[in-house]
């Protein structure tokens, strides 16, 4: 999934970075969906946020440049604003585009003309990015990148070349007042053809030298000589403020030709648009000119066309991935005030420790609970002597809770975020597998074991040393000899490849005959209450087949009520 953009805060330029897509199964095993509503309420963006979070990459040079960025924009607030702000104007001028970009050789004089203005806007936003990121204290290789790469557009050739256009022709629409137009009239004083004479930044002013163009003409020593204009035209005014111009302009001819038949009179005037008032006036003179100025539409449009790619996609490309981390930013900021610690993940490079997390919490409960008070952190290592650890515990005492957390910290440290812990230390990892229960419409073909069998095979040959793979309650759904065979084996599997491996279980025996690399993690009791607190140690003896009863509500109390 790596972007194609010229320059991305996400996805740094870096050789031998490969991407692994998580599958849907397994980001709704580690609660990703739901954490991604609470990001934000907009569908789009919990989408963009989720394939990005859920791309992984072992490479830990992509997560330390996520990271940093993040640190930045979190320590910004006000380039935060300023950056928000600006992305929704160059946002805006890039759906406006968009929208309008099947109707662009058909429009006329006046959208162009504001489609240039559009550009304007656009410069001007670049100019105010430029400027907002100057004063900004970065530190980040993503965000001082992101600076001279707006500094480099700024500068480019054909940055100034469009200013230098887009001025050359006069982009404000607003400074046109009026239009001088000339008519060519036959012997008989009838209309033959217009042409366009100047169009001005002034409006005209009516004359009272004369009061009408035919008293005008009744004097021989009033008709111009040539068409070279000496500047002493006066201004006769044809339609009133507020009547219809076509039927105004139909009586300026009539004016020419007082004898011609009203039908021959407009058979020499082009189709005026039908309507009432001013609409169809300027309906009639937008139509007008766009014939009689067709070669300025025609270099409007030439810019529109050369230039629209740098206003649409340079900066606008860049836009959701700034989305991503102003999410994240402010839902670790709203946690924080709520009282939920969070901190910046640490990237081991050297020894043979994979990760080491004091003070962790699930960050999908978390966002479930009333207040911070109720939370219960834990601490776990991944080492040599702990590739893989059988989690056991009494029925609902965490078990799940704490895998599922592990899962999140991985995720959110290698998208750059900052991870529910007091400390993080890790060695990224190219995937998370996650081999939890299946729904029962998915278990009708091979049966619910032969199912977790065919799964796990998949995901067993898809994972590497590199992997982190999360087993909730795999083999539990059969006879505890058939399901301890099967799990016996696949840790043993496992424990080859030396991946990283949480197996949450009720078979207190697969915790008790453990080879090595292979760990007993146990949800501690505390007289005889659940403490949600892990430790390893080896497991407390507590029967399978009594939790599993107390699962499915089977004990004789459950089911006397005694």
């Amino acid at each position: 999934m790596k972007s194609d953009n010229i320059f991305s805060i996400l996805y740094p330029n870096i050789e031998g970075a490969t991407y692994k897509q998580l599958s849907p199964t397994s980001c709704h095993d580690l609660g990703l969906d739901t954490i991604c509503k609470k990001l934000t309420n907009d569908p789009k963006e919990q989408n963009m946020i989720m394939g990005v979070i859920s791309n992984m990459t072992s490479n830990p040079d992509v997560a330390a440049y996520r990271q940093k960025v993040f640190v930045d924009i979190k320590n910004q607030p006000k380039l935060r604003e300023e950056l928000t702000e600006l992305f929704d104007k160059v946002e805006f001028i890039r759906n406006f585009g968009i929208k309008n970009k099947e109707i662009e050789n058909k429009i006329g004089l006046w959208h162009l003309m504001h489609r240039l203005d559009e550009l304007k806007d656009y410069i001007k936003c670049v100019e105010d990015m430029r400027n907002c990121l100057a004063k900004a204290e970065l530190k980040s290789d993503g965000l001082i990148g992101f600076r001279d790469y707006v500094n480099a557009l700024y500068e480019d050739a054909l940055f100034e070349q469009m200013k230098k256009d887009i001025k050359g022709i006069n982009t404000d629409a607003n400074s046109i007042q009026s239009i001088t137009v000339g008519i060519n009239v036959n012997s008989r004083l009838e209309a033959i053809s217009m042409g366009l004479i100047s169009v001005n930044d002034k409006p005209f002013k009516k004359s009272s030298i004369v009061s009408n163009f035919a008293d005008t003409l009744s004097s021989k020593d009033k008709i111009h000589e040539g068409t070279e204009w000496d500047g002493d035209m006066h201004y006769q005014q044809v339609a009133k403020p507020d009547s219809n111009l076509a039927e105004e302009l139909l009586s300026f001819q009539a004016a020419l030709n007082p004898f011609q038949e009203a039908s021959a009179r407009q058979g020499t005037l082009a189709k005026v648009a039908e309507g009432d008032g001013l609409g169809s006036s300027t309906f009639y003179l937008e139509n007008l000119l766009n014939k009689l100025m067709g070669s300025l539409v025609k270099k409007l449009r030439e810019v529109l066309t050369k230039y629209s790619n740098i206003a649409v996609v340079n900066i606008s490309r860049l836009i959701p991935e700034f989305v991503y981390y102003f999410r994240l930013v402010e839902f670790v900021e709203k946690c924080e005030k709520d009282g939920f610690p969070f901190c910046e993940a640490a990237i081991i490079n050297s020894g043979d420790t994979t990760m080491r997390a004091r003070d962790f919490y699930n960050l999908k409960l978390a966002v479930s609970l009333k207040n911070s008070e109720e939370l219960v952190p834990n601490d776990l290592d991944f080492d040599p002597k702990h590739t893989v650890y059988i989690l056991t515990g009494a029925n609902r005492g965490g078990k799940t809770t704490v895998t599922q957390a592990v899962g999140l910290l991985y995720a959110f440290a290698q998208g750059g975020s900052f991870v529910p812990a007091r400390s993080f230390e890790y060695k990224p990892v190219d995937a998370i597998y996650t081999h939890f229960p299946a729904d029962e419409d998915k278990t009708i073909d091979y049966g619910r074991l032969g199912e977790e069998c065919v799964r796990f095979k998949e995901l067993y040959a898809a994972s590497t040393k590199d992997s982190l793979l999360l087993l909730n309650e795999s083999f539990a759904t059969t006879s505890f000899e058939e399901g301890y065979y099967i799990a016996r084996d696949s840790v043993k599997a496992i424990l080859k490849k030396q991946t990283r491996t949480i197996y949450n279980t009720h078979m207190h025996n697969l915790a008790m005959d453990l080879s090595d690399g292979a760990s007993s993690l146990i949800v501690k009791a505390d007289g005889g209450k659940r403490s949600f607190k892990v430790e390893v140690a080896p497991p407390e003896g507590n029967s399978y087949a009594k939790d599993i009863a107390e699962k499915y509500g089977v004990t004789y109390e459950m089911l006397t009520g005694e």
